[in-house]
Parts: C-alpha cells; structure tokens; sequence
C-alpha cells in the first residue's frame, strides 16, 4: 500500500499513476493505492481544498477537470474506488464541504462542468455490501452507474444513488434522495426524489454575498447558456464527454 500526501506527478511498481502538471499541492490531500495499475488525473489550474482518494482494488481511474472559475470555491472530495470503476468530475465543479463519492464493481460517476454540490451530499453507485435472494442465491442490490449533466446544483444534503440520471441545469432539493432519471431544467425533490417543477434556470450568485441583494427576475443575475426548456427523453451530457477526458488524458501524459 501507498499513501501520497502531496498531489504531484507520480508512478510506481505496480503501475500506479498520478497525472498532474500543476504545481504540487499539499493541504487535505490524502491518496492511497491499495491495488493495482489506478490512475489518478488532476487538470490545471486545480482549486482544491480537501482531496481524499482511497483506490481500494485495480484498475480504478478518477479524473478531475481544471478549476479556476468560481472565487473562493474549491473542490473538496472523498472518493474510494473499486475494480475496474471510475469517477469523471468535469471543470468549475464547487463544493462547499466535502461531497463523498464511490463506486465498485466496473460502474461509474460522471458529474458534468460547473455543477454546484453543496454540504453533506453523497454519490453512491452501490451500498457497500452484497444482499442476496434466498430462493436464488442472485443479487438483489446490484452496483449502477450514476450520470450527472452540466449546470446541475445538488441541493444540501442531497444523496445520488446507483442508476441516477441528471440532466443539465436541474436542481436537487434538500435532503432528496435520487434514484432515477431527472430531466433537464428541473427541480426533483423528495425520498425518493419525484421532479416538482419543470423549466426552470439556476444561476450562482448568492442571496446574501451577491449585489444586488435583491433578485425578483433574471435581469438581476448573469445568465449561463442553460436556460432551455425541460425536455423529457433527453440524455445526460456526460454521456458524450468520454472523448474530452481522453484528450485531457493524453495531454497531461504527454503523448
């Protein structure tokens, strides 16, 4: 086992790497290496506050896009990885507090550029530990991925479980637990979550830290390009964003 404490470029024995060309962080950062041939990717700039990487098994991958947009918000994860199993964190991801992450047997988390994650939320593809049928001896609580769109605002509290799908510019109410699909430009609420409100846009600027401190319509904020209508069959974006990471990959590997 290895244990890093400072993000930096890495590689050992057991094909183990970390991919970053920034300059080397040392606040909250904890990496460990337990298994084998995992990858840890970091883009530059990277605002990053708390980093916790547990790669538990092989084969895990977690990538992690720049973040340089939003002042005095940083990331801040807690992530544990399990065979053959990634997390996609795309660019302009905030956090306020510590937003605990993980995945195992071959699934997945994507979350798409300049999602807002509040305090205390979770995303799990899995519930940590097998539960069986009597009558046939099959798995009854199997590992999901879960897909989150771009522009998407966790609520505080909010959990993400296996099979969620997120469409981009929805909302995730608090303490919702979400289960399914979510379409775009929707708030869902609830446990398990159901939408409540559909076209709906989302900006960042705060109530309280924000002029002006009154905001009764739209003129008042800087509107994103994620105003569009609610659309019901939509797929989630981070579906399509594979091919980024694989030049970002390649990037960052010099190849």
């Amino acid at each position: 086992m290895s244990k890093l404490i400072e993000l930096q470029a890495y590689s050992d024995e057991k094909g183990n790497t970390i991919e970053y060309r920034g300059a080397p962080l040392t606040k909250g950062i904890s990496i460990v290496f337990r298994g084998s041939n995992n990858r840890l990717i970091v883009e530059s700039p990277a605002r990053i506050d708390r980093l916790t990487v547990l790669f538990d098994c092989n084969n895990g991958t977690v990538r992690i896009g720049a973040n340089d947009r939003q002042k005095g918000s940083h990331l801040r994860l807690n992530a544990r990885v399990g065979e053959d199993s990634e997390i996609n964190i795309g660019r302009y991801v905030t956090m306020t507090n510590s937003c605990f992450m993980t995945v195992a047997e071959g699934q997945s988390i994507t979350v798409g550029d300049d999602c807002m994650i509040a305090s205390g939320n979770a995303l799990r593809t899995h519930d940590g530990h097998p539960i069986f049928d009597l009558e046939t001896g099959k798995r009854t609580n199997v590992s999901r991925s879960i897909a989150i769109g771009n522009h998407v605002w966790l609520g505080a509290e909010a959990v993400v479980m296996g099979g969620a799908n997120i469409g981009d510019g929805s909302v995730i109410g608090f303490r919702s637990v979400v289960t399914k699909k979510v379409p775009n430009n929707s708030i869902a609420a609830g446990i398990p979550a159901r939408v409540v409100k559909r076209n709906i846009a989302w900006e960042r600027p705060n109530l309280t830290l924000t002029e002006p401190y009154y905001k009764p319509d739209s003129s008042t904020v800087e509107t994103t390009p994620y105003w569009r209508p609610t659309v019901e069959d939509e797929p989630s974006a981070p579906v399509q964003r594979i091919g980024y990471w694989r030049r970002i990959g390649l990037a960052l590997i010099g190849r």
